[in-house]
């Protein structure tokens, strides 16, 4: 019998076959996987519907931005946030919540991209907070690779509604795992996703869609290719 090998790899981010070996003792095939730690042979779900919790959020986050770049204590920040109200939000939970996404969001990015955040201009801090709200959601960022792409290579001037829902039937067959989710979660995701294109730029505005070039500041770009985030960038190219 012959051992299958699997490893996670490539830019669609699914296990891959990589060998196939020959083993004329072993008495049955064995499955070798290779996955992100934790995955226990089975892949992990790509797309998630945390992203209605916030849009981009540009001024809460460069809020948010400096209180990394200050590396408070867990007590520290969780004053800021719920006692002092930094973000200036109606409520705890409320502030809890949004502080914790955007968070997510930015932290994995780095100081550097912070600093962007917090110190740059409007059309930096909007696109360095746009490139953490991508490598976040891979809900938005395939919706960017994959469906206005194709309308870019297409020559289209308006992003279609009906787009929104033909790329979410095309997520359940990349993600076997994505929940079904009720036709309001799934328009609360699309008005998210649409809100978020629009206030980084690439959208005109909420009703008319029109499409809108941008073009990546070298300073975000040339931070982005230097920390492999090779994927981020594809997706903020788009319209370039």
């Amino acid at each position: 019998m012959g051992i299958w090998k699997l490893k996670y790899e490539g830019p669609d981010e699914r296990f891959h076959l990589v060998s196939w070996s020959v083993a004329p003792a072993l008495a049955t095939a064995q499955k070798v996987c290779e996955p992100r730690p934790n995955w226990n042979c089975r892949q992990s779900m790509i797309y998630a519907a945390t992203i209605t919790n916030a849009t981009l959020r540009v001024s809460e986050t460069r809020i948010v931005a400096d209180l990394l770049l200050k590396e408070l204590t867990k007590s520290e920040w969780r004053s800021a946030i719920l006692d002092d109200n930094v973000l200036q939000l109606r409520n705890q939970t409320t502030s809890r919540n949004i502080s914790a996404l955007l968070r997510a969001r930015i932290e994995p990015l780095g100081k550097d991209l912070w600093t962007m955040i917090r110190d740059g201009d409007r059309d930096l801090a909007t696109q360095a907070t746009f490139a953490g709200a991508i490598k976040h959601s891979r809900l938005l960022g395939d919706f960017m690779d994959l469906t206005i792409r194709e309308q870019r290579t297409l020559f289209a001037k308006h992003l279609s509604k009906q787009l929104w829902g033909e790329y979410i039937e095309g997520c359940r067959g990349r993600d076997p795992e994505m929940p079904h989710w009720s036709e309001s979660t799934v328009a609360k995701l699309r008005s998210t996703v649409i809100s978020m294109l629009v206030e980084a730029g690439y959208l005109s505005d909420t009703r008319a869609l029109t499409f809108q070039n941008v073009f990546v500041i070298p300073e975000l770009r040339s931070y982005l290719k230097q920390n492999g985030e090779r994927y981020v960038l594809r997706c903020m190219e788009v319209m370039e």
